[in-house]
């Protein structure tokens, strides 16, 4: 089995939320949800989190993640999450083949699908795989001459079933073969492949809307954030 590393980038500064990713989401900060899914993983042998806030890496020590402080050149909202992993994975010795990149905004999420996207990738059959959901939302793009449909024929507006199947890459996690994601210096590498989750785990917190919603879905749920 290769040796499988997560890195969970989590910046201290957050416009929408203030210290978004250690607010207290039902009873725990919320980057705490992320480093719980990937020390559950069967596959995953250590996890990093690269930060530039020394509280947030005194919260992921606690929780069982490995802080990797990243200079503020890489910390700024125009930086890159891309940015944050290469650093991440240049400071560990030796790079490991396989590496999983995990958001914090999405705390909800099951360890099985990340271990089976893992799989994927250490099988061969992709060099890069992202969680995704199926989609039926219908797309429009603002053009010069009005508005142009992207994801289906407004003129003919088949039922669901008979479109092309359609994914949202919800952005909750990504693994990838770390040589080739170092060349590309892109998370969706070589070839791509999906893991498919579902909607409840597809969830992704920008505001205190998402923040409320997401806390209601965990007591909902009991047991979505659990492996299968």
């Amino acid at each position: 089995m290769s040796e499988v590393y997560a890195i969970i980038p989590a910046r201290g500064g957050s416009k929408g939320i203030p210290k978004k990713n250690v607010k207290m989401l039902n009873g725990k900060p919320l980057i705490a949800y992320t480093i719980e899914h990937a020390l559950k993983s069967k596959k995953i042998s250590r996890v990093y989190v690269s930060t530039d806030d020394n509280e947030i890496a005194k919260i992921s020590l606690k929780h069982g993640a490995l802080p990797i402080m990243r200079p503020e050149d890489l910390s700024t909202d125009t930086a890159s999450s891309e940015s944050a992993v290469i650093h991440a994975l240049k400071a560990l010795s030796p790079i490991p083949p396989i590496t999983v990149f995990l958001q914090c905004t999405s705390p909800i999420r099951y360890t099985s699908d990340i271990d089976d996207a893992i799989e994927k990738v250490e099988s061969g059959e992709y060099d890069s795989v992202f969680s995704a959901n199926k989609s039926f939302i219908n797309v429009w793009e603002k053009r010069a001459f009005g508005m142009h449909s992207i994801t289906y024929n407004y003129r003919e507006r088949t039922m669901r079933q008979e479109r092309p199947e359609q994914f949202n890459e919800n952005g909750s996690f990504y693994v990838f073969k770390s040589d080739i994601f170092l060349k590309e210096m892109n998370r969706n590498c070589g070839r791509i492949g999906i893991q498919e989750v579902p909607v409840a785990c597809s969830f992704e917190i920008d505001n205190v809307f998402d923040f409320w919603l997401c806390e209601e879905i965990i007591k909902k749920l009991e047991g979505v954030c659990r492996e299968r």
